[in-house]
């Protein structure tokens, strides 16, 4: 799925039109997920897909340097859409994140929300290339939709979607600290469902070992 045109992805316009809501009625405070994650972001940060931009300018003022790409949302769009960047080490810019390449290393690297709204291999590759990001000691915050959802509304069908398996993210940081793990059930419109994987993990700071490597077999959810 290229993310390239709000006019184009399904996925894109459902968010961009939420953000816009929540940038109009002032809702700009951090989701339950990003307030479990700020607490470890700190040094240089990339925030994948930042939507409205509210860990970043939460994060900024805790001494985080902040890169912040992302194919939607008001956070890096003109002045008026919500409060100025000035002041704050946030870098925020338009990507098309299923084929982004983080210029790592980070300290921390951070995708709530993102890798579901690409196809299969491009989500598995696309949580390759954010773990690979990772610097000695830094910190990886993922949070993905799984099997189970049965709340479709905001996936592009056409462009592909992917439900992760509930012990993906997991396992992508098998020999790594793990600093939170959950699986999270919530009642969405009508009689659906989302379900949840959230990651938090620390890479370990003696070796640069990483636990998906790109020259052996490509991962699957087994």
């Amino acid at each position: 799925m290229r993310m390239e045109s709000k006019g184009k992805n399904r996925s894109i316009a459902f968010f961009d039109a939420q953000f816009r809501r929540q940038v109009a009625t002032g809702e700009l405070s951090l989701n339950p997920f990003e307030a479990r994650v700020l607490p470890y972001l700190g040094g240089s940060v990339l925030e994948l897909g930042c939507g409205l931009g509210n860990l970043s300018i939460a994060a900024a003022p805790r001494g985080a340097l902040v890169r912040a790409p992302a194919p939607c949302g008001p956070a890096f769009e003109p002045p008026g859409a919500r409060p100025p960047l000035a002041g704050l080490n946030v870098t925020a810019s338009a990507a098309d994140l299923s084929r982004y390449t983080p210029p790592g290393p980070f300290d921390a690297v951070v995708a709530i929300g993102l890798f579901m709204f690409f196809p299969r291999e491009l989500a598995l590759e696309s949580l390759r290339r954010a773990i690979d990001a990772v610097g000695e000691g830094g910190v990886f915050a993922a949070n993905v939709l799984i099997e189970g959802t049965t709340y479709m509304d905001m996936f592009d069908t056409e462009n592909g979607y992917y439900l992760f398996g509930e012990d993906t993210l997991r396992r992508s940081v098998a020999t790594w600290q793990l600093l939170d793990d959950r699986v999270e059930t919530f009642d969405a419109p009508g009689t659906t469902v989302k379900r949840f994987s959230t990651v938090i993990a620390r890479r370990p700071a003696a070796a640069r070992a990483d636990p998906i490597d790109p020259t052996r077999a490509p991962m699957t959810d087994m």
